[in-house]
């Protein structure tokens, strides 16, 4: 679904040039659901908005299905963003029209493309649970209640990829286990492959993959142990419930987790050996000091 090979992303404005992404190389299959985490300023939300068509990569590969993000036109990017994929924000603000219903709301996107289904949209309500609710206005709607009416809003146009950002970071713990609960369904029952960032690691646990991100490179990469495992019906940690792995790129670079490096007093420098059968890694001062 999504192939992401040597990313890079720069902002610039007149004195300053900011990399965002190093050459970031991520891959995720058709129907998966799975969470990219990592610190403030790693380039996560900068993957997302590429990914959402809202930020345009600046070289690099990246496609999703079978559009080219690299080469896309800008009337292909607004056929991408009405009918491929569908965008959730931690803020309600951005997904929600304040003086429509719940209804109107969610066939908002159905009108702008020409495919009105009040029959689909009163569906999708029923699917995050707000059968009973469909006809009330935000104002009248709880900030949970309003981010479940957002996952029916991006899902309007039956996109093939949906994206959510931070989707839980403003509700409480009850209403977050309800939101991943629905889009697990939604990920089973309509097969959308579905990547959420987060800063949660208790919300990464409830996912079958998670892929961090460290200064615009995925870093490692965390698969779920057991596939039959049902992650939403246990309290898990992520550590407990998926198997870490350092990512190799297609070029041999890898990052070493920064734990690691500190421990071992790694800084510029280090060094390798094989011995047949394992890699290992050395600091030069363990070097320095047999001498």
């Amino acid at each position: 679904m999504i192939e992401c090979e040597g990313l890079v992303k720069i902002f610039k404005t007149n004195d300053l040039e900011v990399v965002a992404l190093q050459g970031l190389n991520i891959s995720i299959k058709t129907g998966e659901m799975m969470a990219i985490i990592g610190n403030s300023g790693s380039g996560k939300s900068t993957l997302l908005n590429i990914l959402g068509g809202l930020d345009r990569p600046s070289a690099g590969q990246v496609k999703v299905g079978d559009w080219d993000l690299l080469k896309i036109t800008d009337k292909q990017l607004v056929e991408y963003k009405r009918h491929t994929v569908g965008f959730i924000w931690q803020n309600n603000a951005r997904n929600l029209l304040p003086y429509l219903t719940a209804l109107e709301n969610v066939e908002t996107p159905m009108m702008l493309s020409g495919k009105m289904d009040r029959a689909y949209a009163m569906q999708l309500l029923e699917w995050v649970g707000l059968k009973h609710r469909m006809h009330n206005k935000l104002q009248q709607l709880s900030g949970g209640e309003q981010q479940r009416v957002a996952i029916a809003i991006s899902l309007a146009n039956r996109p093939k990829l949906l994206l959510a950002d931070e989707p839980t970071g403003s509700v409480d713990t009850k209403t977050s286990d309800m939101i991943m609960q629905i889009f697990r369904k939604m990920n089973e029952e309509l097969g959308v492959t579905i990547v959420i960032v987060t800063h949660d690691l208790s919300l990464a646990g409830k996912v079958d993959r998670v892929v961090a991100i460290r200064d615009g490179l995925t870093s490692t990469e965390f698969v779920k142990r057991n596939p039959n495992l049902d992650l939403l019906a246990s309290n898990s940690k992520i550590e407990d419930a998926h198997e870490e792995y350092v990512v190799v790129d297609r070029v041999g670079r890898l990052q070493v987790p920064k734990e690691y490096l500190q421990h071992l007093n790694i800084d510029q420098k280090a060094s390798m050996e094989f011995d047949g059968d394992k890699i290992i890694i050395k600091s030069p001062n363990e070097l320095e000091d047999k001498v």
